[in-house]
């Protein structure tokens, strides 16, 4: 590596404000906040909006679309095309 071009890479804490959720990691965004971790050592923390901990995702909260329906109700408003390849069901 080049030196002197390259950003610290230093341990920060990520806390997911909307799952009460944080973690440790090592980033090179910084933050002027801090917050004591569980080792009693102080790190700069960064807030984020949404994680795992908190994303319908990975929560197993996500809603599933009725895709199907909507291309049968798109099919029987609009119609299919004769000379479309997928006419042929």
């Amino acid at each position: 590596m080049k030196p002197g071009i390259h950003p610290p890479y230093e341990p920060v804490v990520f806390r997911d404000k909307a799952g009460g959720f944080a973690f440790l990691t090592r980033s090179t965004l910084g933050s002027d906040k801090s917050v004591e971790w569980e080792d009693g050592r102080t790190y700069p923390v960064v807030d984020v909006e949404i994680s795992s901990a908190s994303h319908p995702f990975y929560t197993g909260t996500a809603r599933v679309l009725d895709t199907a329906g909507r291309v049968e109700r798109f099919e029987k408003r609009y119609g299919r095309r004769a000379d479309d390849p997928g006419a042929a069901r």
